[in-house]
């Protein structure tokens, strides 16, 4: 290397390197141009209400689906016939709240002043709703009640609904908020042919069996008769007619509920079926006429378990359907002696089932 003189306070020329090749790089800077005009630049016009982009020159069609990602500020109150105004800004409406649910939350950000806290307080003695609060609890409430038995979705969103209809109506304002929760879950749960028991539903709730009885007549009342005025109100709002397709229901049939056991025991689906198909065999013969969904169901699984040869013992059944062994048992002595009667060739047909194996009753 060459010796470089530098006068006072110069720095020395750094020394001259070999150029280096850059390494692929992908070229972001393309254009869509259209294969039968091919002009550039090109005549693109994006049509967002047909989502087309089209040549401006030929009329061709270059890509169709095109998202538009211009603001939406558009109002629809003129096709309303309704008089409101559905803004598409904004969180969608919640039907089963009360108000405009329009409000402003203050936050405590403030670097610690203490003037946001008290801000936020002012705020919400002067937006406080106790009607919402108490709805919001109750849906709370609803929503864990259901999780817990794992009751749809479905099921939960009626029941919320028909507790709103009757907080509206301020009708029941002698029971107590857990005695109208349980009548409109019981309710709810029959009306989306997911029935569930007074004694599961005192289970749940911890509401007596007495009141949910009380309540249930006293609610199903007021929905059937609130379901005969819904045409002179078709005007009205969503949730003023959520009963609309309120029917009238009878007491919870022994094969609705042989489904449900059956697989709470883990049986499969052939036993499912024979089991409800027995239950119904029953009802029409009035074999154990008198006895309880609940027992009929129970003895029912009992004899169909071991007819296709899947036992399950009278404890483990006693255990899911909520009724003594006992019981079971004198129930099974009934359906025994009308085997023949009950039992259907076509269960048991190609070994699927077999009669033999059921236990014998002196």
């Amino acid at each position: 290397m060459a010796s470089q003189n530098l006068s006072p306070g110069a720095l020395p020329e750094p020394a001259p390197t070999a150029p280096q090749e850059e390494g692929w790089k992908e070229n972001l800077n393309t254009q869509v141009i259209c294969r039968e005009c091919k002009e550039i630049p090109p005549n693109i016009v994006e049509e967002f209400s047909n989502g087309d982009m089209v040549c401006g020159s030929c009329g061709l069609v270059l890509g169709d689906r095109i998202v538009d990602t211009r603001s939406e500020w558009r109002t629809f109150s003129n096709d309303d016939q309704g008089n409101d105004d559905p803004s598409r800004v904004g969180d969608g409406a919640n039907p089963l709240l009360n108000g405009s649910q329009l409000q402003t939350s203050i936050s405590f950000g403030d670097g610690g002043s203490g003037r946001s806290r008290d801000l936020h307080r002012a705020q919400n003695k002067s937006t406080h709703d106790k009607s919402t609060q108490s709805l919001l609890a109750a849906y709370k409430q609803i929503g864990a009640y259901c999780d817990v038995y794992q009751i749809s979705k479905t099921a939960s969103d009626t029941a919320k609904q028909y507790y709103k209809q009757v907080d509206d109506a301020k009708v029941f304002k002698g029971k107590t908020q857990d005695a109208i929760i349980a009548g409109c879950l019981f309710i709810a749960c029959r009306q989306n042919n997911v029935p569930r028991t007074f004694r599961e539903i005192y289970a749940l709730t911890k509401v007596s069996k007495k009141d949910i009885g009380r309540s249930f007549k006293a609610l199903e009342k007021f929905f059937a008769t609130q379901n005969n005025m819904a045409p002179a109100n078709s005007g009205a709002s969503p949730t003023a007619n959520a009963t609309d397709s309120y029917a009238a229901t009878t007491s919870t049939k022994a094969q609705e509920l042989c489904v449900r056991y059956c697989n709470q025991l883990g049986l499969k689906i052939q036993c499912e079926k024979v089991s409800a198909a027995l239950a119904e065999k029953i009802a029409e013969l009035g074999a154990l006429a008198g006895r309880s969904p609940l027992s009929v169901a129970a003895a029912c699984i009992y004899m169909t378990s071991y007819l296709m040869k899947h036992p399950k013992t009278a404890k483990e059944i006693s255990n899911v359907a909520g009724v003594s062994d006992g019981t079971i048992r004198t129930a099974y002595k009934v359906l025994y002696g009308a085997r023949d009667k009950l039992i259907d060739p076509d269960w048991i047909k190609d070994g699927k089932g077999d009669m033999k194996l059921l236990p014998v009753v002196q």
